[in-house]
């Protein structure tokens, strides 16, 4: 049988697509697997897209769909479920009345603390794999591929 199939090819020499994949699932995987048995079930990888950027200070929806890289109505949609879940509402901005922020609630305090819990154990077996030194290399350099491109017109 011919070894050129694209199934092989993928094997001996994936893509960043598919090697961004095989990093993202398992930790993924295992973060909400996780937090079910810390009492949080009903969250799932698109919530917590957006928990990971909100505290009690509160954010704007805006804000939120630029950070993330999504469509405002994806975010709306999104923290309507999170707040029928019980993890965010939204308020009056103080600084501008038209304006809304998003904040935590307790309960989503709670699932921020257990989900940061459970990635620092996840990051330290992935660290003691590859050594300290390495790890911190690794992290740095997938945060320069992931980081915007800067606008060469500012400053």
């Amino acid at each position: 049988m011919a070894r050129n199939r694209r199934i092989d090819r993928a094997e001996r020499e994936p893509d960043l697509g598919m090697l961004a994949a095989r990093l993202l699932w398992p930790v993924e995987e295992e973060l909400f697997a996780r937090l079910a048995e810390c009492g949080h079930a009903h969250v799932r990888p698109r919530h917590g897209a957006l928990l990971a950027y909100l505290d009690e200070t509160g954010v704007r929806p805006t804000e939120l769909a630029r950070i993330t890289g999504q469509h405002k109505q994806v975010v709306g949609r999104v923290l309507d479920e999170l707040e029928d879940l019980g993890y965010a509402e939204r308020r009056p901005d103080p600084s501008d009345r038209r304006s809304k922020l998003v904040v935590l609630t307790e309960r989503g305090r709670d699932e921020q603390a257990q989900a940061d819990r459970i990635l620092a154990d996840i990051e330290a077996r992935y660290e003691a794999k590859l050594g300290a030194e390495r790890y911190r290399e690794f992290r740095a350099l997938l945060r320069e591929l992931v980081q915007p491109a800067q606008d060469p017109h500012r400053s």
